[in-house]
């Protein structure tokens, strides 16, 4: 992965540890240290690991399937809905209701993860919808006798 670096930034090796500092005290340089140190933190994480994102589908007919390198939602539209999977992304249905997204790019993982969810975003009555794993829906009571 490649990344361009401001000035105010200064990158040492001390051992096997990349160190990030500051060059100087400016507003910029204290605003973008934290930022930057996290970014590099994600690609060599990315680099070595890699990142991952699981959605469900909860639904009566709502399901997940791969075609080809296309990813192919049925989720109670009159139309399926078939969505390009971009570059460096790996897209994988373990089960008719599972999407998993894996890639090494922190950023594109979790948007083609949003961009796949707002599809049919998880509703607060009955709780259908696409879902992350570990996301919580409150559900409301909705219309009940007195």
């Amino acid at each position: 992965m490649e990344m361009k670096f401001p000035e105010t930034m200064v990158f040492t090796e001390e051992g096997e540890a990349l160190k990030i500092s500051r060059a100087n005290d400016s507003p910029d340089a204290r605003k973008g240290h934290g930022l930057y140190r996290t970014l590099c933190n994600n690609m060599m994480v990315g680099v070595s690991t890699g990142f991952e994102k699981k959605l469900k589908l909860i639904g009566v007919g709502y399901k997940a399937a791969m075609q080809g390198k296309d990813l192919n939602l049925s989720l109670g539209y009159s139309h399926p809905v078939i969505m390009k999977v971009p570059e460096g992304v790996t897209v994988a249905c373990p089960s008719n209701t599972e999407v998993t997204v894996s890639g090494y790019d922190k950023v594109e993982v979790g948007n083609f993860a949003a961009i796949i969810r707002a599809k049919r975003p998880p509703e607060p009555y009955k709780g259908k919808g696409i879902r992350y794993v570990d996301e919580v829906v409150i559900q409301k009571e909705g219309k009940r006798g007195k």
